[in-house]
């Protein structure tokens, strides 16, 4: 075996030894890896079936969902987590897991960010070690045993001194209580990370790691009620795991229910207010255009970010609440102007006749497009896509790409002209998009094998007033099939406006029943109906998810096109005309 030595970026300390597994394809934990055993369960994933547990993980990056810093804690802390993470560039969702593990438990795991060129070189590897920065592996060789060294990573260094306002040292001194004081370490140590040179003030916060993801999620929750932790801004909450209010009437299991429902408490003491949606811009208290905010969740990062032309990065679970503790957060990122701009231009091809299901297709493609940098889209000028549309796109975008936000020229706010989008500079990438390349994507969401539907998933991200406006005219006057189960995942404030314009008595008469406070991303058995075999959905994000989450295969399409599937019990063979 030939030896190779490589010098990165130290993320995290620390030294281990394993087998490689690696991947071209960066990997979102939530939804991606099995919180318990560590097995890859993310079906569009090349390691799909694979064991992460004690191996020398190597993939490009993260990507999809903030709370991957919440599922590698869970796997830190029970003890089936990679040996070590080796990425190709700075990664900071799966990065933040690791410091809060090392931060409030004692556990860790080195992290390593390679570069792009050495990170191709671990494709033949078969073993590693991994200590504090440098990897040496091992790869066939033409005999004999020998060690090169290769050039170091190009990595971005932190920025020479990160410059703490005195609240910030008193919080860091301990003047404000053990949460701030810990809370503060944590962000100060992803600031450094970030090249960050100062914090800055939030306005508000929204925090996702309130998704209970395993008994680890608890712990950390309930140690910072512990250590007297209170929340510095105002606070909204995502999604949770049950139906808070109704999840023993559906059925819930207690060993999910009742830890679920603490954690949801745990954060309402520390002040966060009850919103339970993965939709905050729903909320009448969305952010403005410019304002900086923090906020977790991968869709509502890329909402904010894109559409109302807020200032947030895509912050992990966990850091989210260390910042709404302090009120402050590090200055980096798509908190600055020139971290805003596209780097990536994506031309679509002239399309007529679409319909909603259109915008989740191509955020699904074009986040896979651009993994880690951020597009500008030509082409949509004359399309006019309304508020559920952008949300549909930046829900499957953030599904399939790291980036935090994207542009479309004449539709968002900070894409008036192209040029505006690329902050005046010519893009370091143009690619042009194709109907072959939609109808691969399509494809790729309907992973069912036969045209039978049992049940119809809407809601992620949650469902809008508008939304439950449109699905109740498309079920006036019908019922749906007596096979077929139809759930609608919507906030609690929406749910109250469309009961109050008669929406949800529409729906209930067609058969739906509506849930709140939790998404898609974390229902399960027995609300779906263990009988379960093809669901049918119009979320790009959820027909990605859905399928690893809870082991049936979806079918994909628009909002008209799951009420007719309600309504025969089966999917239509032609779904997307426009496509052809």
């Amino acid at each position: 075996m030939m030896k190779t030595e490589f010098t990165g970026r130290c993320l995290v300390a620390g030294a281990a030894t394993g087998e490689v597994l690696q991947a071209e394809i960066g990997l979102s934990f939530w939804g991606g890896v099995d919180p318990f055993t560590g097995i890859v369960i993310d079906t569009h994933h090349p390691l799909q079936g694979s064991c992460i547990t004690g191996k020398i993980l190597a993939i490009p990056s993260g990507r999809g969902s903030c709370t991957g810093s919440s599922v590698l804690l869970e796997l830190i802390l029970n003890g089936h987590a990679p040996a070590a993470l080796v990425f190709a560039e700075d990664e900071e969702i799966l990065t933040l897991g690791v410091i809060v593990a090392e931060e409030m438990f004692g556990r860790s795991l080195p992290v390593v960010s390679l570069g792009a060129e050495s990170f191709q070189a671990l494709r033949h590897a078969s073993h590693a070690e991994v200590k504090d920065g440098r990897l040496i592996i091992d790869r066939p060789g033409s005999g004999g045993s020998s060690t090169t060294a290769a050039p170091a990573a190009p990595a971005t260094p932190p920025a020479p001194h990160l410059a703490l306002a005195p609240r910030d040292q008193a919080m860091l001194d301990g003047d404000n209580g053990q949460a701030a004081q810990v809370a503060m370490r944590i962000i100060k140590r992803m600031a450094e990370l970030q090249g960050a040179e100062k914090l800055i003030d939030i306005t508000q916060a929204h925090i996702d790691g309130c998704i209970y993801t395993g008994p680890a999620s608890l712990r950390f929750a309930e140690r910072l009620c512990d250590l007297g932790a209170r929340v510095s801004v105002p606070t909204s909450l995502n999604a949770i795991s049950v139906d808070q209010r109704r999840w023993r009437q559906l059925g819930i299991d207690p060993a999910l229910g009742e830890p679920a429902s603490c954690l949801a408490d745990a954060y309402l003491r520390m002040g966060a207010k009850p919103t339970f949606t993965c939709a905050p811009y729903l909320l009448d208290t969305a952010p403005a255009f410019g304002e900086q905010i923090v906020w977790a969740e991968s869709n509502a990062v890329a909402y904010a970010n894109s559409v109302l032309g807020a200032r947030t990065m895509k912050y992990p679970d966990y850091l989210d609440i260390c910042i709404a503790l302090t009120g402050r957060a590090p200055l980096s990122g798509c908190h600055l102007d020139a971290h805003r701009h596209a780097t990536l231009q994506i031309d679509l091809p002239t399309l007529t006749g679409l319909d909603d299901s259109f915008y989740p297709l191509l955020g699904y493609l074009i986040g896979g497009l651009s993994p880690n940098a951020i597009p500008v889209v030509t082409g949509l000028e004359r399309a006019a896509p309304n508020r559920d549309d952008l949300k549909a796109f930046g829900a499957a975008f953030a599904t399939t790409s790291a980036a935090p936000m994207f542009h479309i020229v004449g539709v968002t706010p900070e894409a008036d002209t192209l040029d505006q989008a690329l902050g005046h500079r010519a893009p370091a990438r143009r690619l042009a998009i194709t109907p072959a390349d939609l109808r691969a994507s399509w494809r790729e969401l309907n992973s069912a094998t036969d045209r039978s539907v049992d049940l119809i998933s809407l809601g992620n991200p949650h469902f809008s007033l508008s939304e439950c406006a449109k699905l109740a005219e498309l079920c006036r006057g019908r019922h749906k099939h007596a096979g077929v189960t139809m759930i609608v995942a919507c906030g609690r404030a929406t749910y109250e406006q469309a009961k109050a314009a008669g929406h949800v008595a529409v729906l209930e008469a067609f058969g739906v029943q509506v849930l709140n406070d939790t998404c898609w991303c974390m229902i399960t058995e027995p609300v779906i109906p263990p009988s379960t075999r093809n669901l049918m959905t119009n979320s790009g994000k959820y027909a990605h998810y859905g399928p690893g989450l809870v082991g049936r295969k979806a079918h994909f399409g628009s909002l008209e096109n799951c009420v007719a599937a309600a309504c025969r019990g089966e999917a239509d063979e032609q779904l997307l005309g426009w496509l052809g």
